[in-house]
């Protein structure tokens, strides 16, 4: 199944953007003391938020190595503290927790599972002499986690529930789709739309459709486009009627619902999850973005096969769609917020070999390639990185059969099992990978999708890799016991890109 492709206009009325403009004025106003940058972190499961955001934090507080990063490589920053969270209403990125978790403990943080924010304040020198003359420079780098599953959700703000279920549906029906989905479309099958409204009937069939859902996210599938995002991480909304509806098999041109229907109770429902859920993170957290880093877990993809590349090609595409790009300005900045840069990362590098790293981007770069260009259309900056924010192995040289193989060493996690061995969690190992295909554009069919008939390199190149996961790394100590902050692969490039100009 091709791309869709994304048409967002999730405001679509004056009362909404003129709440949205006084916002953004009361950030102008406040920023006039201190300016600030609200920058976006996200991804989709298992993409490593929670790890990256733990990361960036620790090395600008602890002064990590971050010789890209020019602020810290030309001693320009001076400081990076945490400060209190200035939104009251909305949840702290608990970092003091996942710090632990990853140095104390070794293991990694839980998930993202709702919206969550941290202030960190930097101190810095001008790079410029005019500037530095005024005094030093102080900014306030609001980071705000949030699920990228939820993004898949702002396109539904432009869809009614008719188009929602035929959408929902054929997706259903394509692919490696069918076969998970056979339980739900049993239910749906049995199920009719112009039957009185039942809530024991919704209850079922929407259960079903989540049940589809876990299913396609789960490791052995990997898939990405799973809208409505919440299904999968409902949160204190569990139980509730804007959460319990699912797709109908509505004919081409049907009549209106009827009241007392079971469409119209879902549909009913549907325009509560939209109105509820869908447009409150939009208004309240998404339209106030500045910059935004998108992380992907492209390795995990490769892994699960040709359909969810296809999968997670069609994801990029309408998260990106979701997107309000474009160029700063001070105007711009008050009457409606625009999202100036956006990074997409590879994540978990250091699964791989160094050599490796230039092919992993350049299949993340294949991956968003339309969405990329649309955003540098609409005026905003658009880079790619493979990186670890925390990275778990190192890089050695193994022999096999008379040959030498780049290898990476690491402990992997309890339970990880490879060629029949299942570890404990305290054994380091030295692996290899296998190699990335040299040409990103063999994971494709000719349609510029992947293809049923997947071509023969993929399935060599699938075949070749092999992917654990690995605990934390013992973090190193100086000669005076002091410990080091986390080591990482090109967090200090996107930390340039992303807030660089910012500090210059």
């Amino acid at each position: 199944m091709k791309p869709l492709e994304a048409h967002v206009n999730p405001l679509t009325t004056l009362t909404e953007e003129t709440r949205l403009a006084l916002a953004n004025l009361a950030d102008a106003a406040t920023d006039l003391t201190v300016p600030s940058l609200r920058l976006g972190v996200t991804g989709l499961a298992r993409a490593g938020k929670t790890v990256f955001l733990t990361a960036l934090v620790h090395n600008l507080v602890h002064g990590g190595r971050l010789p890209l990063f020019s602020a810290a490589a030309g001693q320009r920053m001076t400081g990076a503290s945490l400060q209190p969270q200035p939104d009251d209403a909305v949840p702290r990125f608990d970092y003091e927790a996942h710090v632990r978790a990853l140095v104390g403990e070794r293991i990694w943080p839980e998930s993202t599972r709702q919206v969550s924010e941290l202030r960190l304040t930097i101190d810095y020198e001008s790079s410029s002499y005019f500037y530095r003359k005024l005094g030093p420079g102080r900014l306030h780098l609001d980071l705000v986690d949030y699920p990228g599953e939820w993004l898949l959700d702002l396109p539904l703000l432009d869809k009614d529930y008719a188009s929602f279920s035929a959408e929902a549906l054929q997706r259903a029906r394509a692919g490696s789709r069918a076969k998970i989905a056979a339980p739900f479309f049993e239910t749906l099958a049995r199920t009719d739309p112009d039957a009185p409204e039942s809530e024991p009937a919704a209850r079922q069939l929407s259960e079903d459709f989540k049940t589809y859902l876990a299913a396609c996210r789960a490791d052995a599938h990997a898939l990405s486009m799973l809208p409505p995002g919440r299904f999968l991480m409902p949160g204190d909304l569990d139980g509730s009627p804007a959460l319990t509806f699912a797709p109908l098999d509505i004919p081409e041109g049907a009549h209106a619902a009827r009241s007392g229907t079971l469409r119209a109770m879902m549909e009913r429902r549907y325009e509560a999850y939209k109105s509820h859920v869908v447009r409150p993170f939009f208004r309240d957290h998404f339209a106030r973005l500045d910059r935004q880093i998108v992380l992907v877990d492209v390795l995990h993809a490769l892994n699960a096969g040709p359909h969810a590349v296809a999968d997670l090609e069609v994801a990029l595409s309408e998260v990106l769609g979701a997107f309000r790009p474009g160029k700063r300005s001070w105007l711009s900045s008050i009457v409606s917020r625009r999202i100036d840069r956006i990074l997409f990362a590879a994540t978990k590098a250091d699964h791989l070999h160094r050599t490796d790293h230039d092919r992993l981007e350049a299949i993340l770069r294949r991956l968003v390639a339309r969405a990329e260009e649309r955003a540098r259309f609409k005026g905003a900056e658009v880079d790619v990185l493979a990186i670890a924010a925390v990275r778990a192995t190192r890089e050695a040289t193994v022999k096999h059969r008379g040959d030498e193989l780049p290898a990476i060493l690491g402990t992997p996690l309890p339970g990880e099992r490879l060629h029949g061995d299942i570890y404990d969690g305290n054994s380091e190992i030295a692996m290899f990978p296998g190699d990335l295909p040299k040409d990103p554009e063999s994971l494709f069919g000719k349609d510029d999708s992947v293809s049923e008939g997947v071509r023969p390199e993929f399935q060599t190149a699938q075949a070749e890799l092999q992917f654990l996961r690995f605990r934390p790394p013992v973090l190193d100590t100086t000669a005076e016991g002091l410990t080091l902050s986390l080591p990482h692969i090109r967090l200090d490039r996107a930390l340039e890109f992303l807030i660089g100009d910012r500090l210059a």
